[in-house]
């Protein structure tokens, strides 16, 4: 039997199969979009710190995804039999198979969302944390943007399954492209030709949302995306401004730690630790790994929880240990962690926004002014450290050196009244750790209170108005770093001589 053409061809143009080909993309639109926004919920479910939510999240992944979309089809449609008043919705092919659809992709979206919030660093969280986000501010500025970014190729493909599952919805009469199809060649027996023409209807469909969606990835894409030197900023390029002289307040501490204790699990990580720091003072911490410096410097703004004690910003309870009964009675005010600035060893740098748009990210979540006043104080900070010229850039376009003189300009644009550095230089190449300790050194001279936990020995002793060094969880010497020398410099054998000889060189 010879083939038709000329029936195919004809059947391009026929107002029954576009009709079909319009129905099949809503009813893929509408249930791509609704999946794709309800399994984001269920994969924060998964990720719940709440046992019960984290079951009834895998419970409804595993049902799903082990039920055939087809059986779901029939029970959907067929549910007005056990419940009568559903018939006025269900009965509707359209509105059972969105749902049937529904049900079974978010199922299979969820899993693809979660792979994506896995993939989005911790440092980001607590970058967020820091800059006073509330969660659900973390979740829409900082965690959703970078997720869908890595989710979307897989997204763009689950729609295209879609696409191709719309098929099993004629089973319950909706008039879509393989229904429209099956009832012309019931006609005129000519299954070749008319299933031909069913092809052609889908690959049309999933050929233009493949390049559309192709085109928003690459759109999402900021790895991509080239910047040039801003005009504004071109001569002010790797020369930091000397920023302003603050004035110096020692009447009492600006942050207290009384008590402190930590621990994971069995190991105590310290215990019964006190610390005090005066506003305009710079305290370095230093010590061996594993000490418990950095532990400490993240408890002080509750990045990692205390067991025991209590911190005091301005002399106020700030944050308590688990096992203090002030806990209960702090106030939890997210403004008060804008009163601790942090810049992290790893940076964490937001890498979907420009180094403008990390500077200006909690200024304006906070109301910080208006847009035009949040952005001049931004670049005016960025020029204080030599990095307005890459205010377009992207964090991926920087060195290591330039990543960190951003974070540091991230942090003083919250105006905070301590700066805490978590071995601010340990993660960058030899030749781009002056240019930081540079930027920090005129800070602690324009009297900002800073914590820095550093294995930059040398630049300790002379930025520093006092040193503490940490040893097996205890402070094993506390004092100004002409004490230090005068203590233990000349010893042949002690814990900060031995700290000497490895550090002395960097």
């Amino acid at each position: 039997m010879e083939f038709d053409w000329s029936y195919t061809i004809g059947l391009l143009w026929s107002r029954d199969f576009w009709n079909a080909t319009l129905l099949v993309v809503e009813l893929s639109l509408a249930s791509w979009i609704i999946s794709v926004i309800l399994g984001f919920f269920v994969a924060l479910a998964h990720r719940s710190s709440f046992l019960a939510v984290r079951k009834i999240a895998s419970v409804y992944v595993w049902f799903f995804r082990s039920l055939p979309l087809l059986v779901l089809l029939i029970f959907v449609y067929n549910l007005p039999q056990a419940f009568p008043s559903t018939g006025a919705f269900l009965s509707i092919p359209f509105i059972s198979g969105l749902i049937a659809l529904v049900l079974s992709e978010t199922a299979y979206i969820a899993e693809i969302h979660r792979g994506a919030l896995v993939s989005v660093s911790k440092g980001q969280y607590e970058a967020g944390n820091v800059l006073g986000l509330s969660r659900s501010g973390i979740q829409r500025l900082v965690v959703i943007p970078q997720a869908l970014r890595i989710a979307l190729p897989s997204l763009a493909n689950e729609f295209i399954s879609i696409v191709k599952l719309t098929s099993l919805v004629s089973v319950i009469s909706l008039a879509e492209i393989l229904l429209v199809g099956q009832r012309y060649y019931t006609q005129n027996f000519k299954v070749i030709e008319t299933m031909v023409a069913v092809a052609f209807y889908y690959v049309l469909i999933v050929t233009v949302f493949d390049t559309l969606l192709k085109a928003l990835e690459r759109h999402l894409d900021f790895s991509n995306r080239l910047t040039a030197l801003s005009k504004a900023g071109i001569e002010d390029t790797d020369s930091p401004a000397a920023p302003s002289v603050m004035e110096r307040d020692d009447s009492q501490p600006v942050i207290r730690l009384d008590r402190g204790g930590k621990s994971f699990g069995d190991n105590s990580v310290f215990s019964n630790l006190n610390l005090a720091v005066r506003q305009g003072e710079v305290v370095s911490i230093i010590g061996p790994s594993g000490s418990g410096k950095t532990t400490l410097i993240r408890s002080l703004n509750g990045l990692e929880t205390l067991d025991q004690g209590v911190v005091y910003l301005k002399e106020k309870p700030f944050i308590a240990g688990r096992e203090e009964g002030l806990s209960m009675s702090l106030p939890k005010a997210k403004t008060e962690m804008l009163e601790l600035g942090m810049v992290f060893q790893s940076f964490n740098l937001f890498p979907h926004k420009t180094v403008l748009g990390n500077v200006t990210l909690g200024p304006h979540y906070h109301n910080r002014g208006s847009v035009g006043e949040i952005r001049a104080s931004a670049r005016a900070i960025l020029s204080q450290v030599g990095m307005l010229a890459h205010e377009n850039k992207y964090p991926h376009q920087l060195s290591g050196g330039q990543q960190q003189r951003v974070a540091i300009a991230r942090a003083l644009a919250m105006n905070p009244s301590v700066l805490l550095f978590d071995e601010p230089t340990s993660a960058l190449d030899p030749e781009t750790v002056g240019e930081v300790l540079r930027i920090m050194a005129d800070l602690g001279k324009s009297g900002r209170t800073m914590i820095i936990v550093t294995h930059e020995m040398k630049f300790a002793l002379e930025v520093s108005d006092r040193v503490i060094f940490m040893e097996g969880g205890k402070v094993v010497f506390e004092g100004s770093p002409d004490a230090l020398r005068d203590e233990f410099c000349g010893m042949p054998v002690s814990p900060i001589s031995s700290a000497f000889e490895n550090e002395g060189t960097r």
